[in-house]
Order: C-alpha cells, then sequence, then structure tokens
C-alpha cells in the first residue's frame, strides 16, 4: 500500500514508465512536466514506497518457440495449509509456469503455462499429477490472444 495517494504527476509517471521502461529521466521529466530532480526523486519513491517492484523486458513468447499456451485448472483433494503449500512450493519451480493464482469456485488453482510444444506440455501436466495432494487438472488450449496488457490502469480507466 502507498503511504500516500497518487497524486496527478505519480500516475504520469507511472503510465509513461509502463510504456516504455527504458525512458530516460529527462525524457521522463518532459512528457510528466517537471524537471528532472523532482521527476527522478518521485520515481524513487514510487521504487521505495513497493508501487514499482521492477523493470523488464517483454519477450515475444511465440518468438522464442513457445508456441503452445495453455490454462490448468488444478483441484487438491484437500485445501488444508499443508497441501496448499506443498503445491505452492513445488509449482514455483516449473519454469514453465508463467502464473499461478489461488482461485475460488470449482478449481483450487489456475496456471498459465508456456511450453515449446505438446510433448513438453504432457511433461508438464505428468509432474504436476505428481505433487501430492493434486486430485484433478483440467487444461485448456489459447488458440490466440485477443486481449493482453502489462499495464496497470493506474490512472482508473
Amino acid at each position: 500500500m502507498p503511504t500516500q495517494p497518487l497524486d496527478t504527476l505519480d500516475v504520469k509517471i507511472l503510465e509513461c514508465l509502463q510504456e516504455d521502461g527504458r525512458i530516460t529521466n529527462q525524457e521522463l521529466s518532459e512528457k510528466v512536466g517537471l524537471s528532472p530532480s523532482p521527476c527522478l526523486r518521485r520515481v524513487r519513491q514510487l521504487e521505495a514506497d513497493g508501487i514499482i517492484t521492477g523493470y523488464v523486458a517483454l519477450v515475444s513468447p511465440t518468438r522464442v518457440g513457445l508456441t503452445i499456451s495453455a490454462f490448468v485448472r488444478v483441484r487438491l483433494n484437500q485445501q488444508d495449509e499443508k497441501h496448499l503449500d506443498i503445491f505452492e512450493t513445488a509449482v514455483a519451480d516449473f519454469p514453465e509456469v508463467m502464473e499461478c493464482y489461488l482461485m475460488t469456485g470449482e478449481a483450487d488453482y489456475q496456471l498459465r503455462v508456456l511450453v515449446p510444444s505438446l510433448s513438453d506440455f504432457e511433461d508438464v501436466l505428468r509432474r504436476l499429477t505428481r505433487i501430492e495432494g493434486v486430485a484433478q487438472v483440467t487444461t485448456s488450449f489459447a488458440l490466440r490472444p485477443i486481449v493482453y496488457k502489462t499495464a496497470v490502469p493506474v490512472s482508473g480507466g
């Protein structure tokens, strides 16, 4: 949680950095209407407050051979702390798992998995089903992305 609510300059800074994480401080300060020093102080404060958690390069999965995108729903035998911890610890070590969420509803977990081929997915599936407490695994394969965003809507819309 931020120590203070975001003001319009903070929102502008976050929007610009989400659009281009490699923007220089000089360019950023010009875009948001601040001089470079106060702009840099605000960025550093957003980092210190944990609002900006890091900087990354976005890689095209298909351009690096990861052509299979699967959404996997996992149901456990029991939803006690022991089995939740076992599953979460195990799945954190799967490099193919891009996202994993604890869910409400019919499945306990939803995973997004990227792999180069169906045989690679089969390997992931075999490893998933060997995790203690896994009762059921259901998979849907993505045909193509319709909406894919990395920028958080900090301005509220």
